[in-house]
């Protein structure tokens, strides 16, 4: 996003250089870094609070205009470079060459890398005698816990394709009649495949591709992140999970709501409600300062006070079987987290999910998530979509 030129660079110290070697079009440091989708993977260093990169000729013009790092250089001519001073093959010089070669341009032998750097890569780094740490939990990149004013734009535009998908998928299920138990839409029976198409295609329209769609009914709602598959069926709890990537951005939405169609139980009544209540209350506690700890504790404490027990099953487990959260941006779960051990204090500008659920099968599962930025007093919503959620006929 060429809006973010006012984020810094991260550098750990004169001495250290910030390592990357990934595809910005999968790898989130790379494209928080960049600021540009590039499928394949490249390198890129970042010195003293400049970045540089290294990319082929296919990408090489785009990334420079579309880009904002401090300093793109063409790999071809390095390669050329590097080959006549090696007396190499130029397919024979590799990443590592070209690694070795710019940090010794900068004075360097030691570099950062994240935990999910290329291993061969970094045996290989060793190899040349480079030193090599990596970043742990707080990541190459510790400030993108706290999302600008342009991330949070594009984090709630995520959103509205959320919203459009979950739409189109409450329009089905409103549509669809009820036969021997089973919903039927345009005379075929309504199944999850054929609601998670009409979700893709709503998202599509919002420019957005949201993948891995959760359209779970019945028993298949208690396993939270259960896909759905096969018929839909009356009187049941469908959980509709949709977490769409928008294409030009790279930012994502995340929204969850739970329908059924037909007349629910009244212990499908008081579950949705308490899950309901329970977001309700993790929302209110939600603030810079918080832990995410504490919001989980306030959702769960709706639930123990409710009795609605989390035990061990055959099989599995039931009741409040998750965290209430998980940060948001580029990636559909980054930090901070809302669970139990969370014990940093949330700043101004995080980004997280409010998802708490319950899941029994002999009743349903029901989860209820919305999007929400942390304020100094309190929290703003980037989601919106109404909590209807018993269809029943007119």
């Amino acid at each position: 996003m060429n809006d973010l030129n006012n984020f810094y660079k991260s550098s750990p110290g004169d001495d250290t250089a910030l390592l990357l070697y990934a595809a910005s079009e999968y790898n989130a440091d790379m494209r928080w870094l960049g600021s540009v989708s590039v499928p394949d993977p490249f390198i890129a260093l970042v010195v003293k609070g400049k970045s540089i990169a290294v990319v082929n000729p296919l990408e090489y013009g785009r990334v420079v205009r579309e880009g904002r790092f401090d300093k793109v250089i063409a790999e071809r001519p390095l390669r050329e470079t590097l080959a006549k001073r090696l007396s190499k093959s130029i397919e024979s010089i590799k990443a590592i060459d070209i690694i070795a070669h710019l940090l010794r341009e900068q004075g360097l032998r030691k570099v950062r890398v994240a935990d999910d750097f290329p291993a061969a890569l970094a045996f290989a780094l060793g190899q040349k005698k480079i030193r090599i740490e990596t970043a742990g939990n707080n990541g190459l990149f510790p400030q993108r816990l706290v999302k600008s004013e342009a991330e949070q734009a594009a984090i709630r535009k995520g959103n509205s394709a959320s919203a459009a998908g979950m739409k189109a998928a409450e329009t089905l299920l409103r549509e669809s009649v009820i036969r021997k138990g089973m919903l039927y839409h345009g005379g075929r029976k309504l199944t999850s495949e054929r609601v998670r198409f009409a979700i893709e295609l709503a998202c599509l329209e919002k420019d957005a591709v949201s993948s891995h769609v959760i359209v779970a009914g019945g028993r298949q709602a208690c396993d939270p992140h259960c896909v759905g598959s096969g018929p839909l069926r009356a009187n049941e709890l469908i959980i509709i999970d949709i977490f769409p990537r928008l294409r030009a951005s790279g930012y994502h939405g995340d929204m969850t709501r739970t329908f059924l169609r037909g007349s629910a139980s009244d212990a499908q009544r008081a579950m949705v409600a308490a899950v309901r209540k329970a977001q309700q209350s993790a929302l209110k506690v939600l603030q810079a300062g918080q832990t995410g700890a504490a919001v989980h504790a306030a959702a769960a404490d709706v639930f123990t006070r409710g009795g609605w027990q989390t035990q061990a099953i055959e099989g599995g487990y039931e009741g409040f079987i998750h965290s209430t959260g998980h940060g948001l941006g580029l990636e559909v779960h980054e930090a901070p987290t809302l669970r139990p051990g969370s014990d940093e204090p949330l700043p101004v500008g995080a980004v997280v999910t409010v998802e708490p659920g319950l899941y029994y099968p002999h009743i349903g599962g029901a989860r209820i998530e919305d999007v929400a930025c942390v304020q100094k007093d309190g929290c703003q919503l980037l989601s919106r979509y109404h909590y209807r959620w018993e269809i029943r006929d007119a």
